[in-house]
This record gives C-alpha cells, sequence and structure tokens, in this order.
C-alpha cells in the first residue's frame, strides 16, 4: 500500500519534452521547440538528470521558449513555501520534506485518501502561483509558473520514505545550497 509520495515538479522551462538526456512526453507541443528535435520518451523510473548531455543545445532550446525559463529567486521561493502551507491547511496534506530550488522542487507528501497526488501537487501550485501573484512576485500577464506534470515515486515503506525525505532533504546541498527547514514538515511517525 502505497504511504507518501516522493514527487518532483519543475517551474516553466525546467525540463523540456526533448531534453536530450529524456523525458516522459511522447510529442513536442511546442512550435519553437520542435526544431530542437522529438520527445526523449523514457520508459523507465530512474532519474536521468546526472547523464551528461549536450548543455548548449538544451540551453538553446529553453531561449526558444514563448516566456523566459523560471529560476525563482529567495523572495519567490520563499513565496510558494506559504502557497505550500497553505495548501497544506486547507487539505489537511502532511508533508515530510520539501525543498524549492530555484527550477524545481521535491516534496516527500504523505498520502490521502480520496486524492490523487497529482490533484494534490495541482493544489499545491496553485496555491503557490496565488501567493507569487499576491506579493506582486510574479508577472500579470498570464506567464506560467510551472511545467505541466509532475514526476512521482510511490513509497509503501517507512525505510522508502526516510530514504527520500534525506534525497530532498539533500537535493539543495548539491545545489551548493543550504539545507531548507520549512515550518510546515512534519517528521513521518513510525
Amino acid at each position: 500500500m502505497v504511504l507518501a509520495y516522493h514527487v518532483i515538479f519543475g517551474a516553466y522551462g525546467f525540463w523540456l519534452p526533448n531534453d536530450p538526456r529524456g523525458s516522459w512526453s511522447d510529442f513536442v507541443g511546442c512550435w519553437e521547440l520542435v526544431r530542437f528535435g522529438k520527445a526523449t520518451k523514457l520508459s523507465g523510473r530512474r532519474s536521468v538528470a546526472h547523464v551528461s548531455h549536450d548543455r548548449r543545445l538544451r540551453e538553446e532550446a529553453k531561449r526558444a521558449l514563448k516566456y523566459p525559463p523560471v529560476q525563482f529567486s529567495g523572495r519567490q521561493a520563499l513565496a510558494v513555501s506559504q502557497g505550500f502551507d497553505h495548501a497544506r491547511s486547507e487539505s489537511g496534506y502532511t508533508i515530510h520534506a520539501c525543498s524549492i530550488l530555484p527550477e524545481h522542487v521535491h516534496l516527500v507528501i504523505g498520502r490521502k485518501e480520496q486524492r490523487r497526488v497529482e490533484r494534490m501537487v495541482g493544489h499545491l501550485k496553485a496555491r503557490a502561483t496565488q501567493r507569487l501573484s499576491s506579493l506582486g512576485l510574479w508577472p500579470t500577464d498570464k506567464r506560467p509558473v510551472w511545467a505541466e506534470n509532475t514526476w512521482k515515486v510511490f513509497l509503501d515503506t517507512p525505510s522508502r520514505i526516510a530514504e527520500a525525505i534525506e534525497y530532498v532533504e539533500e537535493n539543495p546541498v548539491k545545489e551548493a545550497k543550504p539545507r531548507q527547514r520549512w515550518p510546515f514538515v512534519t517528521p513521518p511517525t513510525v
């Protein structure tokens, strides 16, 4: 039985459907990106973020997007966390770990009866976007904050939850940033 989820979702422009390392996309729906190749559909569930690739080509593709790729500032990351906390309090989510990085987010979130993980992530994204807008930290031109899809791992044992929490907590350190401690994070009860 699923006890929790490790979810990763990107800001707009973080991971493109034709990323040279692969993606979970079946097609490239943005005409500006088609010239950089077909979708690079992967079938595996393992992260490919570490795979070497042509960074120049990937950056060139990002420059072709309709809007610039999102890079959260510190103030924006704080606003995103406040939006997450609002969603958590509205729906009673249990968040066991959270890292908000400039281009993507990692969360370990407890399973919630009668609510699919995709819906929980959508709720978190919506409240974060609302908070960014209400603080004047996001343009009013309807540009997207988030990429559409969510990468998710189903966690079915306390040890897998602990491993995912450790991974999420270490993620900022891998990017030479300090560990993050958010007040809405609750350690799992085992």
